[in-house]
């Protein structure tokens, strides 16, 4: 006989290891639990038990509601109570809680278990009939909401009536007469939005809270937020069923959230916030303002001693930052989760260095722990200091709340996730306004620029979501004053209207009306960061070198730790304003001898660019492209020219003036092409335009002549672009070797150097044994070969159909943005085991955008490149990427 599947879990029987079964909130609980913790007795109804659920069609697989019971029964000899007494009623909380933390996201019912019958026992067990109507109601309202799924508005009406109609201010102003009162209203809006009352069965309750708790797994913000942060959606949630504890008994007891570290800076202090007389939702709903959980101290020493002492306890043996929650009843703590904290990028890098320190985790796990998008965040803009000065004495400051999420945020006030989600998808900037967010709203905060809230403090849903999100947020505004309905909200005597220009300020909580310029941070004064990535290189085997076309780029990648320049895009040059002139004559030029001419009259700009190349470089690589673009492009376009020559024609204007433009046009259309791209450009136009690469070549090592003269040490490395037959790039270096050697024989010094080409063609890629005989490096261009193996131009596509394929799920990734590994990948392969087969020795990197993106790092690790090359502000991103590719494969390996 087969043995009945394990559907529930009590809590000494899980830990810390089963999140996968267990969920995060279950697997807390129960390490808690085993470590001697004041955790309320409970169980855990698996994750396995929800998909189960929903592979049923909604329906509890078989044995598990008998589990659930037998559970409960233990629960009842633990706690001394029984569920559904009336003299000693047993209540209990049903809480969702998946492998990844998902805060808010899904739902949670409180106070099961009460009934017109057992309020009377918790009435007699308490002595506190308020409390004991307080609990009913919240658990009406939750049950009607949560479970039934009616609107919140509806319950949400009836105690804004009350209250105002009493002229009270918050909930704690409310009677016992109050409250009876409300609660039997809420229960007419069950049955008049239902058709049956509310269930008087206690185990009923139970059963329906379960199944809601599980179908919360696919509500639309649950599946928002998993989209979002790419967690899968196949894992399901476990249901964790526990002992009530009440916060709400009085002001011996309270409730309250918090983070062993703040979770906002990094810096080693206790952050977060309680409320006396109250229960979990109230603080991070954001209906009543907390206080800081510092006040604790002075509110209950002996309470916050044993938190502070747990809390240490909890992050040693963790090795991580907490986020717990916790409640105090009739002057007792109880632990209700404890989950590794969401932090801002900020505060990431600084806890990871922090705890190195401390010794409480290796320079290795340190660098693991940091997202790589967690330093592209902490390299993104703040307010600048002059315009942020300018905006208070021109009186655009509005108010001031809480500093939630750090960062700069500049958008237009939207009061709505609605609107905030449909603005942002446009790519119009948007802050969302709210009274104080919800789970509901999240849409909108993932669309929105920064958040901005009237209520609620620094964990409430607005604060945390936004933290985790990387955004800016300024929660507990209360200086403003929101009108939903009329779309507006007002502070120091000004006016904002739905489509307002606003900025915020997370790091200080500023709110000003209008925009405020922001600039980038400075790289100095991370130092926090600088350490960690110091440490990220003792790991890596990758280089890490960066794409600069000017001296001030490559002064910044260097800043940012650039091993060296993997891209010189010498086109670039060519646009500016005095030299453009000069390169369109030499395009239209009649004969070699005034195309040379041109170009001798070119050479001292190229050679003043690569000069500046190399001073900032000095003892570093610097790979330079010779031009890659189609010539036409330093035309006019051929409709412009056309439309400006028929006008000139008809006007009969200005002849001279007709005679130069129609030798334009002769030249432009000469040159047209159905697909420039694939056409005259790159090593084709050096080949096919005789002096030009040669003019190029001379600058680059009279630059390099001259500067090694003067003590700089040079390495210029030649790349001669979009090589598809090995004999074009034979053509091209030898030709090109020369003028670099007579360049050499004439400034009377040897610079070392190399001739290489850029892989981008797919045929170079199958074909790179032999042309690795005429390169001593491959840098790919994976732009170019992504868009030749996809057969897409990329510009059309994205625009046209790919973003499409990507959120219909046809593609896994925007190629462009994230390297094929399939297909791509595979060429890439390819190119350097035929390379090295050739030239053992052969220098092999990346040059396309795939070189910051943290993905395609760890496939070009693994493919044994040298280097990757990227922006100058992905450097950092692309050091950190390295090193745990590198961990990662030592992990593997072990």
């Amino acid at each position: 006989m087969t043995a009945e599947k394990k559907w529930v879990y009590m809590f000494e029987e899980g830990d810390a290891t089963m999140r996968d079964l267990l969920g995060g909130k279950g697997a807390g609980l129960a390490e808690m639990a085993n470590i001697g913790l004041p955790v309320p007795p409970g169980f855990i109804i698996t994750t396995e038990a929800c998909l189960a659920y929903y592979e049923a069609g909604e329906k509890f697989p078989p044995g598990m509601w008998g589990q659930t019971l037998s559970a409960l029964k233990v629960v009842e000899e633990r706690s001394g109570k029984r569920f559904g007494d009336p003299k000693n009623p047993l209540l209990v909380s049903v809480r969702s809680g998946s492998k990844f933390s998902m805060p808010g996201m899904m739902q949670t019912v409180l106070n099961l278990g009460l009934t017109d019958e057992t309020i009377k026992g918790l009435i007699e067990l308490t002595g506190n009939e308020r409390f004991a109507y307080d609990a009913y109601r919240r658990l009406v309202q939750m049950f009607g909401h949560v479970v039934l799924e009616i609107e919140a508005r509806r319950f949400e009406s009836v105690l804004e009536r009350v209250k105002e109609d009493k002229g009270y201010e918050v909930d704690t102003d409310l009677t016992t007469e109050d409250l009876k009162a409300i609660t039997e209203e809420f229960k007419k809006v069950i049955e008049e939005e239902k058709g049956f009352p509310f269930p008087q069965d206690p185990h009923e309750q139970l059963r329906l809270a379960t199944a809601a708790v599980f179908r919360s797994w696919n509500i639309k913000r649950a599946v928002d937020y998993r989209e979002f942060h790419k967690i899968p959606h196949d894992l399901g949630t476990a249901a964790n069923v526990v002992t009530m504890v009440f916060g709400n008994m009085g002001f011996d007891s309270g409730t309250g959230v918090a983070f062993t570290r703040n979770p906002a800076s990094g810096e080693k202090e206790l952050y977060g916030e309680y409320l006396l007389s109250a229960q979990g939702e109230d603080v991070v709903a954001g209906i009543r303002t907390p206080k800081p959980i510092s006040q604790l101290k002075e509110e209950m020493p002996e309470i916050y001693a044993q938190f502070a002492e747990i809390c240490e306890r909890l992050e040693r043996h963790y090795r991580d930052v907490q986020d717990v929650e916790f409640t105090i009843e009739r002057g007792k703590l109880w632990m209700l989760q404890t989950r590794t904290g969401k932090r801002t990028a900020r505060a990431a890098v600084k806890i990871a260095v922090d705890m190195v320190k401390e010794g409480i985790i290796s320079k290795e796990e340190a660098v693991q722990r940091i997202e790589p998008s967690q330093i592209d965040l902490l390299l993104h803009p703040a307010f600048d200091d002059k315009a942020k000065l300018q905006a208070l004495e021109d009186g655009r400051f509005l108010a001031k709340g809480l500093n939630a999420s750090p960062g700069a945020a500049v958008g237009v006030a939207a009061f709505d996730a609605d609107t905030a989600q449909e603005w942002g998808t446009a790519g119009r900037p948007v802050i969302l306004v709210r009274p104080e967010t919800n789970p509901d709203d999240v849409h909108g905060m993932l669309q929105a620029q920064g958040i901005l809230t009237q209520h609620g403090g620094a964990t409430s849903h607005a604060a945390v979501v936004a933290r985790g999100l990387g955004k800016p947020c300024v929660a507990g505004c209360e200086a403003i004053s929101i009108d939903l309905e009329a779309k507006t909200f007002s502070a120091n005597e000004k006016v904002v209207r739905e489509g307002d220009y606003i900025s915020l300020d997370g790091g200080t909580g500023e709110v000003f009306i209008g925009q405020i310029v922001r600039v980038e941070p400075k790289w100095e004064k991370e130092k926090e960061l600088q350490t960690l990535l110091s440490w990220a290189d003792e790991f890596r085997r990758l280089g890490v070198w960066a794409n600069a076309d000017y001296p001030r780029d490559a002064q910044r990648a260097r800043e940012f730790g650039a091993e060296g320049i993997g891209l010189c895009r010498t086109e670039h040059m060519f646009f500016e304003e005095e030299r453009r002139p000069i390169v369109v004559k030499m395009v239209m030029a009649d004969d070699e001898e005034e195309r040379k001419a041109l170009l001798d009259q070119l050479l001292p700009f190229q050679r003043e660019d690569f000069e500046g190349l190399f001073e900032v470089m000095d003892g570093l690589p610097v790979i330079i492209r010779l031009i890659d673009p189609p010539m036409h492009e330093f035309l006019a376009p051929r409709e412009e020219v056309l439309e400006e020559v028929t006008r000139l024609r008809c006007t009969g204007q200005d002849p001279q003036r007709l005679a130069e433009k129609e030798k334009l046009l002769r030249v432009v259309e000469s040159m047209w092409e159905v697909n420039p791209m694939l056409g005259l450009r790159g090593c084709r136009a050096g080949i096919m335009y005789p002096g030009l690469t040669e003019m190029q070549v001379r600058a680059i090592f009279q630059a390099a002549c001259r500067k090694a003269k003067e003590g700089i040490e040079v390495h210029p490395e030649v790349m001669i672009p979009l090589v598809g037959h090995v004999n074009e790039l034979k053509v091209e270096r030898e030709k090109l070797e020369k003028v670099a050697k007579d360049v050499m024989a004439e400034e009377g010094i040897e610079v070392d150097y190399k001739f290489g080409t850029m892989i981008e063609i797919p045929r170079a890629a199958l074909t790179a044994d032999e042309i690795a005989k005429y390169a001593e490096f491959f840098s790919f261009g994976t732009n170019d070969l992504t868009q030749m193996t996809y057969g897409v131009s990329r510009d059309d596509a994205e625009g046209k159909f790919l973003l499409q394929y990507v959120e219909r799920g046809i593609l896994p990734e925007n190629p462009f943005q994230v390297l094929d590994r399939e297909g791509v990948g595979q060429l890439m392969r390819v190119t350097v085991e035929r390379g090295r087969s050739t030239r053992p020795d052969l220098e092999i990197g990346i040059c396309g955008e795939h070189g910051g993106d943290p993905s395609s790092i760890e496939f070009c690790h693994q493919l044994g490149l040298n280097y990757v090359s990227c922006s100058p502000f992905r450097v950092p991103i692309a050091r950190l990427a390295a090193a745990q590719a590198a961990l990662e494969e030592v992990e593997r390996d072990k």
